[in-house]
């Protein structure tokens, strides 16, 4: 069987140990040869790199590893590149939640205008990763998960379109293990769903057991009670995951025949989160306090006493699917995947060139959209005006524009009016100095 390269890019990620332990799991799947991981920040890729070398070491002695921040090293002779970068990390992603919510506008990852400036910040991160890649490496394959993925989906479509680039996104995903557990299913792969939307932003229309048993019926009758909070709910779900979780119910009720995105609510429901939000500790400052100690204390522990056992790091489960969609180009398996990809004609009554989140089969030439047809007006009409948010920062970040920006942020459906728009914009502008470039 042949044994694959792989870059992570974003090496010093806190989820890249969980990435690491799931590509482990599943070697039988997609055999490694090598593992590089790429960062331009090489103090914080340090720590989780060493502690990652001593688990290759202890898992799989015969995969090389290595990690670099030289861009050659790190993208000559690999099959696939595994993107996950942060540009601005953490603290960025607290002023794009503080900022908006100092104008009463709900502050989000990828969301608003918080979403937005993170696209400004992420879009020539990516390209630069594509960039690498084509130089080095012309025939691998990007598998794209840095976020927002919306934006950035758009920007490699539009200034990078010949890229082998495939962004995805675990949203889906993790809810649909919900999905499985809500109508008492093994897993997510028990179930056969179609969905339609954007990047965090979609419906799905169908979901059937593989005996094709209708489970809509089932999930509705549950959804309307407890949103997607199984019965028998992990008792360590952070507090906001689960409040978005029982939010989707309010969604739901929208369109009791779909079910939805928990990502919705922060469209539908602005006015309810900002209600519910703090603007002194958002979900960076959780994230800061919890996750990022937790990663680099269990790293720093492997390294010191040299033994995984020594500190705690989980498998990243739910990631498995990035090995689903690496195998199927690998080995040509035509599996069925959500992936953010080119409308071209498969939502029938909507734009051709809007990157739109839907089914695809993906084989060894890349993904195969499948067809959804029509869609209906309330759906249309909430996509066109997102999609229209999404090309608009493109086209701010390409011509350098403040007024296309201003225009994106203001046509958002979380923004009440465009003076709201521009007060936000402008403090944006101030955080983000050094990230985005200079607007005219």
């Amino acid at each position: 069987m042949k044994k694959f390269s792989i870059v992570v890019a974003g090496g010093g990620s806190t989820f890249t140990p969980g990435i690491v332990l799931m590509l482990l799991a599943n070697q039988d799947r997609l055999p490694l040869r090598a593992l590089t991981f790429y960062d331009n920040d090489g103090a914080r890729q340090e720590t989780i790199a060493e502690a990652c070398k001593i688990i290759l070491q202890e898992q799989a002695p015969d995969i090389k590893f290595s990690y670099t921040t030289d861009p050659k090293a790190a993208f000559t002779d690999v099959d696939f590149v595994m993107a996950h970068i942060r540009v601005g990390k953490y603290p960025m992603r607290e002023q794009d939640e503080k900022i908006p919510l100092r104008h009463g506008v709900l502050g989000q990852e990828t969301c608003g205008p918080g979403g937005i400036a993170y696209g400004m910040r992420s879009i020539g991160g990516v390209l630069e990763l594509v960039d690498y890649m084509e130089q080095y490496s012309p025939n691998a394959w990007m598998l794209n998960y840095s976020n927002p993925a919306a934006i950035v989906a758009e920007a490699t479509r539009r200034l990078r379109p010949n890229a082998k680039i495939l962004n995805i996104c675990d949203m889906p995903i993790g809810i649909e293990g919900r999905m499985a557990e809500i109508v008492g299913l093994k897993d997510r792969k028990q179930m056969r769903t179609r969905y339609y939307g954007l990047n965090h932003f979609g419906w799905w229309t169908s979901i059937e057991d593989l005996d094709g048993n209708d489970l809509m019926p089932k999930l509705r009758e549950h959804v309307a009670k407890y949103g997607y909070v199984p019965p028998t709910d992990d008792p360590h779900t952070e507090a906001s995951w689960n409040d978005t979780f029982v939010k989707a119910r309010d969604v739901q009720a929208l369109d009791p025949d779909t079910m939805p995105n928990t990502y919705l609510k922060y469209y539908l429901f602005p006015d309810y989160v900002v209600k519910h939000s703090n603007p002194n500790r958002t979900r960076a400052n959780e994230v800061m306090d919890h996750r990022e100690k937790h990663v680099f204390g269990s790293c720093n522990a492997i390294i010191q006493a040299g033994k995984s056992s020594a500190g705690e790091l989980e498998i990243d489960e739910h990631a498995s699917y990035i090995v689903d969609l690496a195998s199927a180009i690998a080995f040509n398996t035509q599996e069925r995947m959500l992936l953010i990809v080119p409308n071209n004609g498969a939502i029938h009554n909507f734009d051709a060139d809007a990157m739109v989140e839907i089914p695809c089969l993906v084989g060894k030439s890349g993904p195969q959209p499948l067809t959804v047809g029509d869609i209906p007006n309330f759906q249309k009409g909430l996509m066109s005006q997102q999609v229209a948010v999404e090309k608009l920062v493109v086209d701010a970040w390409e011509q350098r524009s403040y007024q296309k920006l201003w225009q994106a942020i203001t046509l958002s459906k979380t923004v009440p009016s465009a003076s709201v728009a521009k007060a936000i914009l402008d403090d944006l502008i101030e955080a983000n100095k050094t990230y985005w470039p200079e607007l005219h």
